[in-house]
Formats: structure tokens, sequence, C-alpha cells
């Protein structure tokens, strides 16, 4: 694929996390800020008692999960940085294009790129849910992720239809929303019986609660120009 034009040089980044508070971010379907912690200029997930009773309770019968959701806007094309560490068997994911919070959990609408230790998770024997991936649909390739512990950096980039997913400075995931090759990903992935899935060009950013430790910091944004009339 032809790569994108570079944004331009004065497309401003926003900051969405001071270092400090929670501000602007809250638990996804919910005004509550539980679970999720400002601490040391890390925005990390301390995980409660039965987390995994909790997150099927929540997909089944709704009424606002304990994953983080940036409620302060949508963002339609644009250019996500960030940098996470998982801890040892840890998982979780970064979300985006999540259409509301009137469905139960935001997988259900949102794209994600996967936060996972690959080796320590059972997920990581599965291609498609290791770290980096665009989850159920595309692999990372190469696989670039560091381990438990150390810090990766993230570069999600939407332009339009055109998906791309950057870790530790290489290009992992490139696809066309929509096309062919999306299509047959989709027909075979786990979002065939969620008919809203991957349909909104704009979205909410969400970071999972999986249940496990993550941490995350450095996270900001930019927007893009739509090409389409180009």
């Amino acid at each position: 694929r032809a790569p994108l034009p570079a944004p331009p040089e004065d497309a401003s980044w926003t900051s969405l996390f001071d270092g400090k508070s929670l501000d602007g971010w809250r638990n996804y379907g919910s005004s509550e800020q539980r679970q999720w912690q400002a601490i040391d200029g890390e925005l990390t997930f301390v995980p409660g008692s039965f987390p995994m009773l909790s997150m099927i309770r929540t997909a089944v019968f709704g009424g606002g999960s304990t994953d983080l959701i940036y409620g302060r806007e949508k963002f339609r094309n644009f250019e996500l940085e960030l940098e996470w560490k998982i801890s040892a068997g840890g998982n979780s994911g970064i979300f985006y294009l999540v259409a509301d919070e009137r469905h139960n959990m935001p997988w259900e609408t949102g794209l994600e790129m996967q936060v996972l230790d690959n080796e320590g998770h059972s997920d990581g024997q599965i291609q498609s849910h290791r770290a980096g991936d665009l989850y159920d649909l595309v692999a990372a390739q190469p696989e670039t992720v560091k381990q438990p512990g150390e810090w990766n950096r993230v570069k999600i980039r939407i332009q339009d239809n055109r998906i791309e997913h950057w870790l530790n400075g290489e290009k992992v995931v490139d696809i066309e929303r929509g096309g062919a090759e999306w299509e047959q990903r989709m027909a075979v992935s786990k979002f065939t019986e969620m008919p809203d899935f991957g349909q909104s060009d704009n979205g909410y950013i969400v970071l999972q609660d999986h249940g496990d430790p993550v941490w995350y910091r450095n996270i900001r944004i930019r927007r893009l120009p739509s090409l389409l009339s180009k």
C-alpha cells in the first residue's frame, strides 16, 4: 500500500491525560472512575475482587463497565500516540472508533489494538490476538512487542477508511476498512454476529479492563484531514 501523506506540520497535539488526575476519563457507560488511578504520571488499572465475574456480568447485563473512556469527545481522522506496559500474563486493549455507550461493552462497536503478554497469556497462542494486532482481524507483522514490565510505544492512525497500527517505531497493521480484504477477514471473525462492529466513522477512545494490571502514559492525539475530497 502507498504510504499516507504526512500530517501537516501545524497539526497540533492534544494531551488526553495530564499525568495527575482522571480528568476527562470515566468508566464506560457510567459517571464513575472506579479501578483506575493516576500514579506517578501513569494511568494505572488496579484490579478489584473477582474481576472476570464483573466483566462477564457487564457483558451480559450491561450497566456500565470498568473500561475507561475518554468521554469528552469523539474522534474521526486522527493519530493517537501513547505508551503502555502490561503485567506478566496480562491482557488489555486500546479501543477506538467506539460508537456509543448504549452497547454493553466497547468491543461491540469499536476496533481494538491488542495489549498483551504474548508468551504469558493464552490469547498469545492465537494469531490476531497478540500484542499490536487489530484484534481478531489482522495479526501484527513484524512482531515488535517488548517483555512484560517494559514500555511499548504506540501510534494508531485512522484516515478515512485506512487503519494503521504502529508499535515501537514500526508499522505492524495496514488495512482498508470496508474493502475486499476487510470483508474476508470479518467473515471469519467473532464479529460476524455484531452488526454495529466497526461501522462508525468517528468514536471514542477506550482503555480496556481485562482484569490485569496495566499502565498507560503520554496519551495524546491530533486530528488529520480527510483525503476523500482530494
